[in-house]
């Protein structure tokens, strides 16, 4: 091991996560590079590091460093140095050297043991020296804890958020309830506490330790679809996280209802147990849209006049139809429900161009800049995400879903006579309390979607609890047009959902079968059908054609395909450039997906004459776009999204995206694509099922493709597993309030 002494000259880099750090140290007159895990450190701070010498091939000889201490600075030079290095905000070169010139070589004791003295110094108060004493002594005790932090395996990052909220009270909390960061603390989840617990000697039977591990597994139910959990579901989960008894979570339950942390509701022979915040949502969300269905005086034989108006020039309904525009013009909230090909948007359109004709204002949204791109195109009026429309506020910093700030709220409700939302299938219970807070009285709201797709990623059934809770005019389109009857996509996806096999003998012109067996054969398959095949057969590019596969994982998994996929339809380039960020090659043209909401990503909307047409924050989990390019001396990449967006990601954050040549099927929700293939050999029963695949076909305009074993596909259409989605808006839709 080597030693050395000396001032930090400069901090060339520093992970704040891990602690990182690349600095430089002159000692004796020799400047050397150190690199390793450091806590806390300053710029013209005196250290003494351990550690021992390595050759890097690129930037030579460097100290990699085992520990770093800081010292008393030994002379007047480091002295001053160090005081106006910045570590010590307010005091600059001159100053420093008063202060120095002032106390001499016991400056340093001044500064530990008596700062108020550094009021006899020219230019200093007594309150100016009180703040930097107070500076010095927060510097102090934050480096003390995150020493005494690092014992429990807790990152710096972290570590400074957990001091900066707790200051010298993180001691008593660490060793007697270190469960009570999960609760204040982003980031610090159950897991983190209960390491640390278990490093602090805390029993395993403790209560803080119950109640947390309860609360946690509510969240992370909440991830998984479910705005609650029955009572003996819970207790199960939690005896299995715990390892503890079950009759020992009954207190705990009970002080966390005491403290408002958690809502018990009793339903029929069962005890629905929610987090607050899920429970409080979904009751607003009910009473809100209680609150809007109210019914509009509207003249019948007005309506019926309207309608055989536009049937004369040619646009007549069905009765189902006719009796949804109805229904639009003469309530609150109305429900357009309806597979493929029965006429969901011909309705759309007939009541827009009644409310047209009323002078009526509406705005048009989906959850997704696809499926609001789809509306657009559909309709020839501008749809916007549901997000867009809300307009997210920049106030969202560190927020998570349930808690964003829009700048349309019940202060600033949105200008409309008519909102119509369609997808409505992917909307979950914290997007659609964000709506409804945004929507004022005597404002007319259509929900459009199709149950049988699958739900939303996030917790609540939304639509389907709409629906059947019975309280709001719902129709539902069932007759298949002639026009979409005779696209076999359309009629094998109702057979699909009815749970009918359907024919594979390749005599359709939009519905293939490619019986394969194995793996390779599949993918080389996929490359031809992608590459070659289908463009001009459905008069699209390449980066059009979506593959969609019911797994992330293995041969014929998204992760593997998108790999093999980017090989072919975006080779290397010398022209492009490209960064490898963890085990993803990113390049200039490739086809890539948001996998996570970010709401401060701030994006641009450009002209084709370059100029700001529109900007904005947030871009959210399944938005799709191309790389535009890659700067390596900015570290940061571009993307510009279907929707016209374009935002920039520093390097640290491609782990918010992802190759989009392959996406799984729950990830195409609200897409359309002009082709899809699916690869479809083999997997858990609880992926292949019916509803998966009728999504998957759903996906596709003019083409579906699916290469694998036709067994497969017929269990899969055997297979009506819906994973059980626990949610109450139907309960609050129906109870009295």
């Amino acid at each position: 091991m080597e030693q050395i002494e000396g001032y930090v000259e400069r901090i060339l880099f520093q992970n704040e996560e891990n602690g990182y750090t690349v600095l430089e140290v002159v000692a004796e007159q020799e400047e050397i590079t150190c690199f390793g895990t450091v806590l806390s450190i300053h710029q013209g701070e005196y250290v003494q590091i351990t550690g021992q010498y390595v050759t890097h091939p690129v930037y030579g000889r460097q100290l990699k460093i085992d520990s770093l201490e800081p010292q008393a600075p030994r002379d007047r030079a480091a002295l001053e140095r160090y005081l106006s290095s910045g570590a010590i905000k307010g005091i600059g070169v001159a100053l420093a050297a008063r202060i120095v010139g002032r106390f001499e070589d016991d400056t340093y004791r001044i500064l530990e043991e008596e700062p108020e003295r550094l009021a006899e110094v020219h230019g200093i108060s007594l309150r100016k020296a009180q703040e930097i004493a107070d500076q010095l002594e927060s510097q102090r005790e934050m480096r003390k804890a995150m020493l005494f932090l690092q014992q429990f395996g807790i990152s710096v990052n972290l570590a400074v958020k957990i001091y900066q909220r707790y200051g010298k009270e993180l001691y008593e909390i660490v060793r007697e309830n270190p469960y009570r960061m999960a609760e204040d603390i982003s980031g610090v989840g159950f897991k983190i506490a209960d390491e640390i617990a278990k490093r602090a000697g805390i029993l395993a039977d403790s209560e803080f330790r119950i109640g947390c591990g309860l609360t946690y597994l509510l969240l992370q139910a909440s991830s998984e679809g479910h705005t609650y959990l029955p009572k003996d579901v819970l207790f199960a989960r939690g005896q299995q996280l715990l390892q503890v008894e079950e009759a020992l979570f009954e207190i705990p339950l009970t002080n966390l209802m005491i403290r408002r942390k958690v809502v018990c509701r009793a339903q029929k022979d069962q005890v629905h147990v929610y987090h607050a915040s899920t429970y409080y949502t979904e009751l607003s969300v009910a009473r809100m849209l209680l609150d809007l269905n109210r019914p509009f005086p509207a003249g019948t034989a007005e309506i019926r006049s309207f309608l055989e108006e536009e049937a004369a020039s040619g646009m007549e309904l069905d009765p189902l139809q006719i009796q949804a525009v109805t229904a639009a013009v003469a309530n609150g909230v109305t429900v357009l429900t309806g597979g493929p090909g029965t006429g969901k948007t011909t309705t759309i359109n007939m009541m827009i161009r009644y409310f047209l004709k009323k002078n009526m204002g509406f705005l048009l949204a989906a959850p997704t800049g696809r499926a609001a791109k789809r509306m657009t195109e559909a309709t020839g009026y501008e749809a916007r995400t549901i997000h867009r429309m809300l307009e997210l506020s920049g106030e969202n910093f560190g927020s998570e879903e349930g808690a964003l700030v829009f700048d349309h709220d019940s202060d600033n409700p949105l200008d409309a006579d008519v909102i119509i939302i369609d997808e409505m299938s992917m909307v979950d219970i914290f997007l659609m309390e964000a709506l409804l807070k945004a929507v004022a009285a005597g404002t007319r709201l259509v929900l459009v979607g199709d149950v049988n797709q699958l739900p939303s990623v996030g917790p609540g059934s939304v639509l389907k609890d709409i629906i059947q809770s019975e309280r709001f005019s719902v129709v539902e389109l069932t007759r298949i047009f002639r026009q979409a009857a005779e696209s076999d996509i359309v009629t094998n996806a109702h057979a699909i959902n009815r749970g009918e096999q359907i024919s594979l003998d390749n005599k359709s012109r939009d519905f293939f079968f490619l019986q394969r067996t194995d793996t390779d054969v599949i993918i080389q398959s996929l490359i031809y059908l992608v590459e070659k095949k289908l463009p001009p057969y459905v008069d699209a590019k390449p980066f059009d054609i979506q593959v969609l596969s019911p797994m992330r994982k293995g041969t014929l998994g998204v992760e593997h395909l998108n790999r093999v996929l980017q090989a072919h339809l975006n080779p290397p380039d010398p022209r492009k450039q490209e960064k490898e960020y963890r085990d993803t090659l990113f390049r200039v043209g490739d086809k890539v997906m948001q996998i996570r909401n970010n709401y401060q990503l701030e994006w641009e909307i450009r002209n084709s004459f370059g100029i700001l047409a529109d900007s904005g924050v947030g871009v959210f989990n399944g938005d799709m776009g191309l790389v535009s390019s890659i700067d390596p001396v900015d570290e940061s990449l571009t993307v510009i999204f279907d929707d016209g967006r374009e935002a920039v990601y520093p390097f640290s954050a491609l782990d918010e995206l992802e190759l989009a040549y392959a996406v799984t099927i729950h990830k195409s929700q609200g897409s359309e694509y002009p082709a899809v293939v699916m690869p479809l050999l083999s997997g858990p029963r609880m992926l292949l099922t019916r509803n998966l695949l009728y999504t998957a076909v759903t996906r596709a305009k003019r083409c579906v493709t699916i290469v694998g074993d036709q067994n497969t596909l017929g269990r899969m259409i055997e297979n009506q597993h819906e994973q059980k989605r626990y949610s109450g808006l139907k309960s609050r839709l129906t109870e009295d309030f």
